[in-house]
């Protein structure tokens, strides 16, 4: 199966995807003589799922959908395509946030704050790194590695033609990493006008040249911004209400400061819980603090150990390991090799662009 929902996983199941996404693909589902009528049927899906424009579905039948029109048309950059058809009106109140804003860091800040209106099943991490300002894209729900690379293309790449939108007619030196291997079809999509594309990456980014940062934009506008960040607090405090997920809000949270992680009762804290509450959260989500922790050590390893300027030691000790021997222990445990081994192969691998 493409997705497999557990019970821990209800919120994958609740009606809070809004339909505009969906929607592009049953455009292009149209373009290769595939009704909208044929394709719900075969997904299983109720035919009036999307007649309204206003209407949500759940990620789940998001995915039926996107995996059963896959099976249609075939293995033809879904994603990429569908990316590419995003208009930041898409978004709604969010997207009327971005395009108001003053500035390019500014329409970041919007979209950090609000990206778990829109982009709930993926987290956005945000960062600088020398050069580049880097997006990056985990998933926070089961999915088969071909589902998960249709919709981390459209993501990626949707978020890429809206900052290409922003910045008008400015250069936008960017490149789109994929962790998954190169598709064969990347080199038909030459009208997508797409930058370069990294496939077999050890992470899911978006990165941008950080000159765009100051960039100031042509429709600012901060009565609209005041109207449309009000709009999306409202939004987003209904979705908190009814679909409160504390694993995933501890993930969010769990990002590494001056070498540590926040504890138990810092997250708790911030989360307006009892460290006992906490727990009991995350364990009747199936997983732990620990766990957590784990994860975030992980992902942030993997990362940096892209900086080749990094010592070993120096990122055990920025992951929180006092200990640079618990560190290599750990890093095999989580991918099967020492970080000396994933590092000497990450520079040996021939380049994957496209």
């Amino acid at each position: 199966m493409a997705f497999i929902a557990h019970d821990k996983d209800y919120w994958l199941r609740q009606s809070h995807m809004p339909v505009t996404y969906p929607a592009i693909y049953l455009e292009i589902a149209a373009e290769h003589g595939i009704s909208a009528e044929r394709l719900l049927a075969e997904a299983k899906l109720r035919p009036d799922l999307l007649a309204q424009t206003t209407g949500r579905i759940s990620n789940q039948e998001y995915v039926q959908l996107v995996s059963t029109l896959l099976r249609l048309v075939g293995d033809i950059g879904l994603g990429l395509i569908a990316g590419a058809r995003q208009p930041l009106t898409a978004h709604g109140s969010l997207g009327y946030a971005l395009m108001s804003a003053a500035t390019i860091q500014e329409a970041i800040a919007i979209l950090q704050r609000f990206w778990h209106l829109r982009g709930r099943g993926i987290r956005l991490d945000y960062y600088q790194q020398e050069q580049w300002l880097i997006f990056e894209f985990t998933p926070q729900m089961p999915l088969s590695a071909i589902i998960q690379r249709v919709l981390f293309e459209a993501v990626i790449s949707g978020v890429y033609h809206g900052l290409r939108f922003l910045v008008a007619d400015m250069p936008l030196q960017a490149e789109l990493w994929f962790s998954v291997p190169p598709p064969d079809y990347v080199s038909s999509l030459h009208d997508l006008a797409l930058p370069v594309l990294r496939y077999g990456m050890p992470v899911n980014q978006l990165r941008v040249n950080v000159a765009i940062a100051e960039q100031k934009l042509r429709m600012a506008n901060p009565e609209a911004l005041a109207l449309a960040i009000a709009q999306c607090e409202r939004e987003y405090a209904l979705l908190e209400e009814h679909h409160q997920d504390i694993a995933l809000m501890v993930r969010s949270l769990l990002k590494a400061s001056e070498g540590r992680y926040a504890t138990p009762q810092q997250l708790a804290d911030k989360l307006h819980l009892s460290e006992r509450s906490l727990r009991r959260h995350l364990q009747q989500q199936d997983t732990s603090y620990q766990q957590l922790l784990d994860e975030a050590r992980q992902r942030d390893a993997l990362l940096l150990l892209e900086k080749y300027h990094l010592d070993i030691q120096k990122i055990a000790a920025m992951l929180g390991f006092t200990n640079p021997a618990n560190f290599t222990r750990a890093f095999k445990q989580w991918t099967g090799q020492t970080p000396s081994q994933y590092r000497l192969l990450r520079q040996s691998k021939p380049d994957t662009s496209i």
